[in-house]
């Protein structure tokens, strides 16, 4: 499959291919073949009777579609290469479109903060309520990541998740505010929170991941590196 993919792509016709076979899929779908000339399809394709001809021929030549002529008209089938092409496009879009109920995808590039995270991170007020409603003693600092163009909303979209609600408490020389707390998974594998505070000295483009190791040493990362975050609601709300 990937093979065909590259094939479409390595053509001239790549992007208009696909979706010409999306469209004989969508009009053949409740009989299994669609049975018509090339200017009639070439007019419910919205396109020129050369073009769709043209497309037709390369896509029988994938192995993507079966014609059949018939007098002045053809029959065109999906071939099962063609469907499992389809299958692998649709399950790729939704992945993209139809995230869980709850979840909110992110990019963003890491930057080296303040050195300001170790010590809020340190301190015991932070550590114990992270131990018991984190489930991980956090390592001391955290990773700064400034979300990409298209993404700076997504931070306001995180605060109406359902969080995990860290308390304001008090030592000797100060009190320490309130913390929001999500669990998230980094690159597609490492779990880890978002922390945000009620005072932050960064803007709303900027989100701070704390998690049981050193990320940046696990992960092999260096400032200018895209982070992909997905962002789950504790109780999936």
């Amino acid at each position: 499959m990937i093979k065909t993919m590259e094939k479409i792509e390595a053509g001239s016709l790549r992007g208009n291919l696909l979706l010409t076979l999306c469209r004989v899929a969508e009009l053949s779908s409740s009989r299994g073949e669609l049975s018509c000339t090339t200017g009639q399809l070439s007019a419910k394709l919205g396109q020129s009777q050369q073009t769709t001809s043209r497309h037709l021929i390369e896509l029988e030549r994938l192995g993507l579609i079966r014609r059949v002529r018939i007098t002045k008209r053809e029959s065109i089938f999906v071939t099962s290469k063609g469907l499992d092409l389809l299958n692998e496009i649709y399950s790729t879009l939704k992945n993209v479109f139809e995230l869980p109920v709850g979840e909110i995808y992110l990019e963003g590039k890491l930057f080296s903060g303040l050195g300001e995270g170790a010590y809020y991170i340190n301190q015991e007020g932070y550590r114990k309520q992270f131990r018991e409603k984190l489930g991980f003693d956090p390592y001391p600092g955290t990773l700064n990541i400034r979300l990409k163009a298209g993404y700076e909303n997504k931070k306001s979209a995180i605060e109406s998740l359902a969080l995990i609600q860290i308390e304001e408490f008090k030592t000797e020389n100060r009190k320490f505010g309130p913390v929001k707390c999500a669990k998230v998974i980094i690159n597609d594998g490492i779990e880890a929170s978002v922390v945000l505070a009620l005072r932050s000295h960064y803007g709303p483009d900027v989100i701070e991941i704390v998690s049981r190791e050193n990320l940046r040493k696990k992960l092999k990362l260096k400032d200018g590196d895209t982070i992909e975050v997905r962002v789950s609601s504790p109780t999936g709300s």
